[in-house]
């Protein structure tokens, strides 16, 4: 069984604490914001103290290198910040939530022709998803395992575990159907 860690006192608070185990020869103060901040103003006290720092940025020679680095590099503080490429996930408008609970119904209404109107609130997450799953990116063959994966999930959720042999043979069409072929994007296909 592993010792139980030795415990400091702080030096700002008082109160007792387990230093990082990278840190714990060294470490005086515990993690709360406020020690912290007792921890920055005791370490510049202690720089600022030594004579050899009193006038570490100050000076003639400081003064002539920080104006030859803004000469080489005009502009530097104005400059906007980099603007990553624009994604499909940007371009899209923001879903709201669904507020209201879908009841069980037949599977044709659950599962509507479009991919759009499969996926209401998660869209890009399950989109995402299944697009890995499936290794396509094309809508129509992701709505055709999206609809499956509904079927199977009803059937799994609906039906009681004694089912006859009729009820089974009807539960399993997901099963029959053909997984979509991975194939090359369409022209007009991006990622999803």
């Amino acid at each position: 069984m592993k010792p139980e860690a030795r415990r400091f006192k702080c030096l700002h608070c008082k109160m007792l604490f387990v230093p990082d185990y990278r840190n714990r020869g060294r470490q005086k103060y515990c993690s709360t914001l406020e020690c912290q901040q007792a921890s920055k103003r005791a370490r510049q006290e202690r720089w600022l103290s030594k004579p050899e720092n009193r006038d570490h940025f100050r000076g003639a020679e400081n003064v002539q290198r920080v104006r030859e680095w803004r000469e080489a590099h005009p502009g530097y503080w104005k400059r906007s910040p980099r603007k990553s490429a624009r994604t499909l996930q940007d371009a899209c408008l923001a879903q709201p939530a669904a507020t209201q609970e879908i009841a069980p119904v037949a599977l044709p209404e659950v599962c509507p022709s479009t991919l759009q109107d499969v996926c209401h609130v998660q869209a890009p997450l399950i989109v995402g998803l299944i697009s890995k799953f499936t290794d396509c990116t094309l809508q129509d063959d992701i709505v055709l395992f999206v609809r499956r994966l509904i079927a199977k999930g009803q059937d799994i959720l609906d039906q009681p575990s004694s089912r006859s042999a009729k009820q089974n043979k009807q539960s399993t069409l997901y099963d029959e159907q053909k997984d979509p072929a991975p194939g090359p994007l369409a022209a007009s296909a991006g990622a999803v």
